[in-house]
């Protein structure tokens, strides 16, 4: 037992777990994204994400029992992003069995990271034509979730730009990721990517789980919701930028330090959106981009 505790990969993926449940039981969303790029040190996509979206089948179910009294009011407006969820699975899934693990991991990194800055900087213009873009929105957000298991920065991007109430925005969350996480498990299966290691993984992840998920729900009632978000979009920058500077060494394109550059450029960008975050907003939440036919309120 103690020399399973000493492997630093199996400590690293218990706390960044815990942390990332207790994030996601805070703002509904952020579990798959703080996990990952720091369980991208240690274990490859393909034998990460069979345990992670089992999990977040579970995960996601959760959610939407506990926001499923929003499902009636926002079902239709997010239908489009279902319609083209499923083929973004079968195509993500089918890539993610035939491209060099490295690759995937450096494809991991470079998506999100533009994406966790983007929303750092809360860029915001609404989109009208929304069903027109909904579609091909949600083939990518299919493509990009099962190969990385990752979905909430685009589909948190969207939904703040579309000005969702708070629990509206947590109820389409939840619908989407339901889906999205049920439709890859399926695809994995027939793909032949559970082994061994994932009822081991599972078995590792489990207990973070379910203390994480109601301490972010009683955290989340004590501090500022939007201070506490912006702080976790800084975490994961800076580990997505980490990680990808460690990706770029691993496959040979850039050797240290130049490739640390990138971690450099992340920390110093997010430092100053950080900085213009917490001088401008004094930590309360936007409100939302107005628009004639987006839900009053604010976005969560």
């Amino acid at each position: 037992m103690d020399a399973f505790f000493s492997d630093p990969a199996v400590v690293t993926l218990i706390s960044i777990t815990l942390i990332a449940a207790t994030v996601n039981g805070a703002l509904g969303y952020g579990f798959s994204s703080l996990t990952v790029p720091v369980a991208l040190l240690f274990y490859a996509n393909r034998v990460l994400n069979p345990a992670l979206v089992l999990l977040e089948v579970i995960l996601n179910s959760y959610v939407l029992l506990t926001n499923r009294e929003s499902v009636p009011r926002v079902w239709r407006r997010v239908f489009p992003l279902l319609v083209g969820l499923l083929p973004g699975v079968i195509i993500g899934s089918y890539v993610l069995t035939s491209v060099h693990p490295g690759w995937v991991k450096f494809l991991t990194y470079v998506i999100i990271l533009p994406l966790i800055l983007i929303q750092a900087a809360g860029v915001r213009k609404y989109i009208r034509a929304e069903k027109i873009v909904s579609v091909p929105f949600g083939l990518g957000v299919g493509v990009l979730y099962s190969i990385t298991t990752i979905s909430g920065p685009p589909l948190a991007l969207l939904f703040n730009n579309q000005g969702y109430v708070k629990q509206d925005f947590r109820a389409g969350l939840a619908l989407i990721r339901m889906a999205e996480s049920a439709f890859t498990a399926v695809a994995y299966y027939f793909l032949g990517l559970y082994t061994m290691e994932t009822p081991q993984l599972m078995g590792l992840i489990l207990p973070s789980v379910l203390i994480g998920i109601p301490l972010g729900g009683f955290l989340i009632r004590r501090i500022a919701t939007e201070t506490f978000r912006r702080v976790c979009m800084s975490f994961d920058a800076w580990i997505v930028g980490f990680g990808l500077s460690r990706t770029l060494i691993e496959l040979g394109v850039a050797a240290s330090p130049a490739a640390y550059g990138v971690l450099a450029a992340t920390l110093i960008i997010d430092g100053i959106l950080l900085a213009r975050f917490f001088l401008f907003s004094n930590g309360h939440q936007p409100e939302p981009t107005p628009s004639p036919t987006s839900l009053p309120g604010y976005s969560a």
